[in-house]
């Protein structure tokens, strides 16, 4: 049986990770708290066994949310990562996968606080003019800043001055 292996970080890079194993408990999170921390509607999380987890590079910063509860974000891009509620596992932010769509959420969580309107997004009508072209999508690429989606050795803030992470 091949091992699972999952890596992710944040979007500069700056913090990254690996998880081996599966990740249990994969759910999304409408709690206010979560709301907050991910400055959006919910919040997607799974869980893996601490000896299974491990930092690639960087240290992430910790934010004490609550008596029971940390989370850690990258200090330099804002990304949430973490949630640690101090038992046997942390919870990664699903999002923050090199390959989020490997991971589907199973449960939610916190429903009073889930937006009341969440059942008519797929009713939403489609405005295709904001949609990027194949040339935009590469003009943009071209000038990110954003890490790829895989570990790398070295990645670099290639704005002026900005040192090597």
């Amino acid at each position: 049986m091949t091992r699972q292996i999952y890596t992710g970080g944040c979007q500069c890079g700056a913090v990254r990770y690996r998880a081996e194993g599966e990740i249990g408990f994969p759910h999304v999170c409408h709690c206010r708290m979560c709301q907050k921390a991910a400055g959006s509607y919910f919040m997607p999380f799974g869980g893996v066994k601490h000896e299974n987890f491990t930092l690639t590079r960087g240290e992430p910063t910790w934010f004490q949310s609550s008596d029971c509860v940390r989370r850690g974000f990258c200090s330099r891009c804002g990304t949430p990562l973490f949630y640690d509620g101090g038992s046997d596992h942390i919870s990664i932010t699903l999002g923050s996968l090199d390959e989020p769509e490997s991971v589907k959420p199973e449960v939610q969580t916190n429903l009073a606080r889930k937006m009341p309107w969440f059942s008519d997004l797929d009713g939403l009508r489609h405005d295709d003019s904001f949609d990027m072209s194949p040339e935009d999508e590469a003009a943009v690429a071209s000038g990110s800043r954003q890490h790829p989606d895989h570990d790398t050795d070295a990645w670099s803030d290639t704005r002026p001055g900005k040192e090597r992470i």
